[in-house]
């Protein structure tokens, strides 16, 4: 299905800003890429940072969606649907998940709030199934936050280096840095699999629609 005029400007920009940066991306670039005149533009985007904090809300709340929708009763299994997520995410949507990565501080005081509320929102899931496992036994850990951030940073990767040309499926990859958290934090060897499977389908869904 052809793109209609507002959806080409954002998935030029998405493409544009990920590879460029936000500062890098002039309007006459935007323009060019979605195939319009730069006087008509701003008619589809508003502003360049309208544009930006719209893309990133949008990647937010998809995460924000699909999280309410994972599976995983305990806490490392919650921790493994989280981390599946985050892998599955950074390899099928990379430009979006970049920009949202790495564009954060050009936006405007005002623009950013709502952005680090999102954020902080779905990092909070994470705190939590890692403070659960915690207080059940199932993780030790004496240094929680700072090994939550390892974790994230390192499914953030994902989006620069992964290609579906490599050694394992995106599902085996997303089951390995499961395997990976959970020992990180000191929790048992465990085949997180089924719950990969299950939040692959939960990814696709969440991506396909609009929201």
């Amino acid at each position: 299905m052809a793109l209609n005029t507002g959806e080409r400007v954002r998935a030029s920009a998405v493409k544009l800003f990920a590879g460029k940066g936000f500062h890098g991306t002039g309007i006459r670039d935007l323009a060019q890429a979605a195939k319009i005149s730069s006087a008509s533009l701003y008619h589809y985007m508003g502003t360049k940072e309208e544009l930006l904090a719209g893309i990133m809300r949008e990647c937010l709340e998809r995460l924000l969606l699909a999280a309410s929708r994972l599976p995983g009763e305990d806490p490392p299994e919650r921790l493994a649907a989280l981390v599946a997520l985050h892998v599955l995410t950074h390899a099928t949507q990379p430009d979006r998940t970049r920009v949202v990565d790495h564009e954060l501080h050009v936006l405007s005081a005002a623009a950013r709030r709502g952005i680090v509320r999102l954020r902080d929102e779905y990092e909070d899931l994470w705190t939590v199934a890692i403070e659960d496992g915690i207080r059940a036994g199932s993780f030790h850990d004496g240094q929680p936050g700072v090994t939550r951030l390892a974790l994230i940073e390192m499914c953030n990767g994902v989006s620069r280096w992964y290609s579906p040309r490599g050694p394992l499926s995106l599902e085996e990859l997303a089951d390995h840095y499961a395997r990976l958290a959970n020992r990180m934090l000191g929790g048992r060897e465990n085949d997180f699999s089924i719950v990969v499977g299950q939040v692959r389908s939960v990814v696709s869904t969440v991506w396909k629609k609009p929201l």
